[in-house]
């Protein structure tokens, strides 16, 4: 996995998180990814240093604007690209899976034609 789109998965997780549990920390993280403590550790710091999220000294996890928006981009590319596969005949599981892997690597031009098909 390259670098931004492990990032880029942490920042999608977090978002989730944060929408099921309100507080997110490292061990959360972890557990959902199902990843160790020191990868998850050494993700969270690279974030950090990124302005991607701030961490609290009871270990709170908050992503900040910028990782928000950043964060937001990339769980909608995820919703757009697995409903494009379910609509397409695609099973769920699937279409989330594959979406996963897309997401990251889908250019601005073809997301758009992804948005437009699934708004018609």
């Amino acid at each position: 996995m390259k670098y931004h789109e492990s990032q880029e998965m942490y920042l999608e997780t977090i978002l989730l998180l944060k929408k099921k549990n309100s507080i997110v920390r490292s061990i959360d993280i972890a557990t959902e990814l199902n990843y160790s403590r020191p990868s998850v550790s050494r993700a969270v710091n690279l974030l950090q240093n990124n302005g991607y999220i701030t961490i609290a000294k009871n270990g709170e996890i908050n992503l900040t604007s910028e990782g928000s928006n950043k964060a937001r981009e990339i769980h909608e590319r995820h919703e757009v690209i697995t409903e494009v596969f379910v609509k397409l005949g695609a099973d769920k599981l699937v279409a989330e899976e594959n979406a996963c892997r897309v997401e990251h690597v889908i250019s601005p031009e073809l997301m758009q034609v992804l948005k437009n098909y699934i708004r018609k």
